[in-house]
């Protein structure tokens, strides 16, 4: 064990006071045929330059294609400083601050953060973060069974969730014993509110409702929101943070809100970085707080007077309990946190509501290009985001393909992977990223493959 700091004296002494002969005896309860005597299938080790040069040609693998593909992570400027920033060691190498009085600057962070989270949702409190959206709906929909304490153990998700985040849902929430209900998409592309009210669904706990919807499609959030609580049953919003900036805040749907508000924060400062990491977001009515998983930060006064932050309403405890813990996969994403902070920081309000609106400009450009094309058309008729489904005459994988391979274009996500029936359809999306140009190579490259 070269990593620990002990001369061989030392380690002498210890083995001697505990009566051992030598450190491998102390995992002498491990048969001989488990053990290797070498790591045959790792590589001789490197030096820092051969190593330095092996992750330069890995990322390089990657490459820099055009990219017009969102479905939940998304494509988006980020300034330089907010990760100049995140690098530095106080952040870069800093753990979860139980210890306030020597947190004091995280745990001011993490404040900002909530604050930030909670005015763009509108929403009483917000927490520290989750591991991503998919783990945040989860935890929503556990939060909502502990709040509802007694009753049926059902959840109401639409089919234009997330696919990620449904299974996601189907993989914790039976566990618990909690049934997932999905509902069936109109032909509009999202939640026909008037079909529910016409249908018996029993009790539930919760309904789900996505603002937008995986398709880019923007629901009725307001029929939806009063329709569940008509039923006695909580509302759970899944949001792009980014929209808020120009969309109705979760606070304001329907007579009285959602109740519960989770989604993704990659949005905002977070590169694509091949699939994560990212984190989740997660906030809620006041009501509702001490149902909340993860972490939360308050501000207080010390003795002299002087502004303080400590974590709150949590005990060191709830981190142990195993089976009785408010939830055991929460976490303080705390590095990508820091850069969500930073790059709000930097934007402002009205920033990032440009971003939002340039986005959404850009996409509208690009669907016009590309339903300007013979046999492509615009799938759902619904306002959208930033993101629009499209069908091709084509095969949408098949297309994908192409335009990766001859023209260097990430040109979108099909959809018939995660939907039956929509092989021909194409989610393409494009942020405050992309130029006219751009959008002109995408709709010239695809024109071309179709022919």
């Amino acid at each position: 064990m070269p990593f620990i700091p002990h001369s061989e004296a030392d380690v002498a002494a210890m083995l001697k006071t505990i009566g051992v002969a030598s450190i491998e005896d102390l995992f002498d309860e491990i048969p001989a045929a488990l053990k290797v005597d070498e790591l045959k299938v790792v590589p001789p080790g490197l030096n820092e330059m051969e190593v330095t040069r092996l992750m330069k040609e890995r990322a390089a693998q990657d490459g820099t294609p055009l990219n017009f593909c969102g479905a939940g992570a998304y494509e988006h400027h980020i300034p330089a400083a907010v990760w100049a920033i995140v690098s530095r060691g106080e952040f870069y190498s800093a753990y979860t601050p139980y210890q306030a009085e020597a947190s004091q600057g995280t745990l001011q962070l993490i404040y900002e953060y909530q604050t930030m989270m909670t005015r763009l949702t509108g929403m009483d409190v917000s927490n520290a973060s989750m591991y991503d959206g998919a783990t945040s709906l989860a935890e929503a929909a556990l939060m909502a069974e502990r709040c509802a304490k007694k009753g049926p153990r059902r959840v109401l998700v639409p089919k234009s969730v997330h696919p990620a985040y449904r299974k996601t849902l189907h993989t914790i929430l039976p566990l618990q014993n909690i049934e997932v209900v999905e509902l069936d998409i109109a032909a509009d592309g999202g939640i026909d509110a008037a079909a529910l009210a016409g249908r018996d669904f029993g009790a539930f706990t919760a309904l789900v409702v996505p603002q937008p919807n995986f398709f880019g499609a923007l629901e009725d959030v307001d029929a939806l929101t009063d329709w569940a609580h008509a039923r006695g049953a909580l509302v759970i919003g899944v949001v792009n943070p980014l929209s808020l900036a120009v969309l109705k805040p979760p606070r304001d749907w329907g007579g009285s809100g959602a109740d519960i508000v989770c989604g993704d924060g990659q949005p905002f400062g977070v590169p694509l970085s091949s699939g994560g990491p990212y984190f989740g977001i997660l906030a809620c009515k006041q009501e509702l707080v001490r149902q909340m998983p993860g972490r939360i930060v308050g501000r207080t006064t010390d003795l002299d007077g002087k502004q303080g932050f400590a974590l709150t309403l949590q005990a060191r405890e709830q981190h142990i309990r195993r089976a009785k813990a408010t939830s055991n996969i929460c976490t303080n994403q705390g590095l990508l946190v820091t850069a969500a902070t930073i790059t709000m920081a930097m934007l402002g309000p009205q920033g990032v509501a440009r971003v939002a609106n340039a986005s959404m400009q850009n996409t509208r450009a690009l669907r016009d290009k590309l339903v300007a094309i013979p046999g492509v058309k615009q799938l759902y008729a619904r306002p959208f985001f930033h993101e629009v489904a499209i069908e091709l005459p084509h095969p949408a994988h098949a297309i994908v393909e192409k335009l990766a391979q001859d023209d260097d274009i990430v040109a979108g996500f099909a959809l018939g992977d995660e939907y039956p029936g929509s092989g021909n359809v194409l989610l393409v999306c494009a942020t405050e990223t992309k130029t006219a140009a751009d959008l002109d190579r995408f709709a010239a490259a695809l024109a071309r493959a179709l022919s």
